[in-house]
């Protein structure tokens, strides 16, 4: 694998004292990104419970961003308007990385028949930012936006491996872990041991243990430099083929696209 490098991220908590952080802006952002497709429309209480914030806190987030157009509401329940859209399409227009690496996803997808994702690393999870699916292959209801557990996830494997070894150890042992099946591997030496292998080898995999007969696969993307951007990864249908023949006929596809998107990165 190429020189690690950490992955930035903004924090996720405001550091001590910092008197520029703004809560208030906080809070409507926790509220505002609290909605998802299994909490599509959420009832004030619900939404203090998955924002963390108490009930007049939540009251007054969902009062402005309603206000603002960013929510609709029929008086009880609020659910995310397409207003909202404008939030990501910030991230979308202005980053080159989604935008070169969606046309190597498609391509990758229509040759392959299976779907293709590019994730970054966002606190304890692999978050998806590009992503395509070709007809015939699977399809798990995951889009851009979604969100995949780090710890057993092939994309959060390859992402956590990219980390230094030590970030990557400590991040692993404070984050929240559980088995999703009866074949997630979620205790902290048994992940750590799959994260050092990943690293060592180049490549990560999942399988069976975000959705039983579900298998993945994930390589992480560099910069021109060697600066760890992302991770890319492809998944297939365990009736389709034996993780040793995903491996072999994926693995060197989805490394090329990885060494293509590195070459179409401008310098910084």
């Amino acid at each position: 694998m190429r020189k690690t490098a950490a992955i930035t991220t903004r924090q996720l908590t405001p550091a001590a004292g910092d008197k520029s952080f703004v809560t208030a802006l906080q809070k409507g952002l926790d509220v505002l990104t609290c909605f998802n497709r299994e909490a599509s429309r959420l009832t004030l209480s619900e939404v203090a419970r998955l924002a963390g914030s108490t009930p007049a806190s939540a009251r007054r987030s969902l009062h402005t961003l309603h206000a603002l157009g960013y929510l609709d509401s029929d008086g009880k329940r609020f659910w995310a308007a397409p207003r909202a859209l404008l939030v990501a399409h910030s991230y979308l227009a202005s980053r080159p990385i989604p935008q070169l690496a969606q046309p190597l996803l498609d391509a990758l997808a229509e040759r392959t028949r299976q779907s293709a994702t590019f994730g970054t690393l966002l606190g304890d999870d692999a978050l998806i930012v590009a992503r395509s699916t070709a007809r015939r292959s699977l399809s798990t209801g995951l889009a851009i936006g979604s969100r995949l557990p780090g710890y057993c996830s092939a994309l959060g494997r390859a992402l956590l491996a990219s980390l230094p070894a030590e970030e990557a150890r400590r991040r692993i042992e404070l984050m929240p872990k559980a088995p999703l099946t009866e074949r997630t591997i979620w205790r902290s030496r048994e992940v750590l041991a799959l994260i050092d292998r990943g690293r060592e080898e180049g490549w990560t995999q999942s399988d069976g243990e975000l959705e039983i007969g579900v298998r993945s696969i994930a390589v992480p993307a560099f910069d021109r430099e060697g600066r760890a951007v992302g991770a890319i990864s492809m998944a297939v249908r365990a009736e389709r083929m034996s993780m040793a023949e995903f491996r072999e006929e994926m693995l060197p596809v989805l490394r090329k696209a990885r060494d293509s998107l590195a070459q179409r990165l401008p310098r910084e």
